[in-house]
């Protein structure tokens, strides 16, 4: 065999051998986010009626979030993470001029936590840097900006609740606004459900171990009462009857029961049983956007003693 061939392959195998371990070494990380996450659904929103998703975004109630997860990369391309989320979100139709909405006075909050896995599809590759730090050596260096997107799966929980008019906030599942569990009414909603996470994110590396980045992804659920809205209003008389004068206010706190310019005809009780109080054909969604501080738990291989 060649002198050259065989010197060369001396070259490489270590270096093969040196990416392979990088690779095994620095498998899992530590993610911890901080962010902000809004809420995309009947209540709020835009000032213009039949949007929906991102053409409905309302930044004023934009809040909080925090989230903490475990990143598996199974190679350069690939990984697996594990997301645990807490957020808030809000609605409040005073906050639109849409006037249909704006009329309908409804508002709510939300804490929202979130339990989901995801897949992850890097554009570039995870790149180590050398393998030694020599003098007039060109090439890769040791930070590097990654980018990829995500789809998964995940559960959440939820508990909208609105405010009164002595400023105290009431659960609304239990008060039945839209006559859930009354007779004639739809089932009660659960506040456990599903989403699908789908986004994108970045990566930058400040050295082998830590990188800072940022994180947006848009929540697809399977619930439409996040908000405590998505269908027609029930008799709000049965309400006051069989919840009380609380749920009763929360089933219907309209401005006006005859709001000019927004009935179909002159006089029409817009809230009236059977009227339209959500949109049941559009699910809710929410998005949380973060800043995530990364870091890879080195891994320790094993040696065996030897006699």
């Amino acid at each position: 065999m060649n002198k050259r061939l065989i010197l060369l392959l001396l070259l490489i195998i270590p270096l093969l051998a040196d990416a392979q371990f990088r690779r095994k070494r620095y498998k899992y990380e530590v993610v911890l986010s901080v962010g902000a996450t809004n809420f995309l659904g009947d209540v709020g929103g835009a000032n213009a009626i039949g949007t929906h998703f991102l053409k409905d975004f309302n930044f004023s109630v934009t809040r909080p979030s925090v989230a903490a997860g475990l990143r598996y990369k199974t190679n350069r391309y690939w990984a697996a993470k594990v997301d645990l989320f807490w957020g808030q979100v809000n609605g409040d139709d005073a906050l639109t001029k849409e006037p249909y909405r704006n009329n309908r006075n409804i508002n709510f909050k939300s804490p929202i936590v979130e339990l989901s896995g995801r897949l992850e599809g890097y554009f570039t590759q995870d790149r180590g840097g050398h393998l030694y730090r020599l003098k007039n050596v060109h090439g890769m260096k040791r930070k590097d900006i990654q980018a990829f997107g995500f789809i998964g799966i995940g559960a959440f929980w939820f508990n909208p609740k609105g405010k009164y008019t002595d400023g105290k906030w009431y659960a609304l599942r239990p008060l039945s606004t839209e006559g859930q569990g009354l007779p004639g009414g739809p089932k009660e909603y659960s506040r456990v459900s599903m989403c699908v996470p789908l986004g994108l994110g970045m990566k930058f590396a400040i050295d082998q171990t830590w990188s800072i980045g940022l994180d947006y992804g848009i929540r697809y659920t399977l619930t439409d009462y996040i908000d405590d809205v998505s269908g027609v209003y029930y008799n709000n008389t049965a309400i006051l009857a069989a919840k009380g004068p609380i749920a009763a206010y929360f089933a219907d706190p309209s401005i006006s029961r005859y709001p000019p310019g927004i009935a179909h005809f002159p006089g029409e009780d817009v809230t009236a049983p059977g009227q339209e109080r959500g949109n049941p054909k559009y699910k809710d969604a929410y998005m949380f956007m973060s800043v995530t501080v990364n870091y890879k738990i080195p891994y320790k291989r094993r040696t065996r003693s030897k006699f």
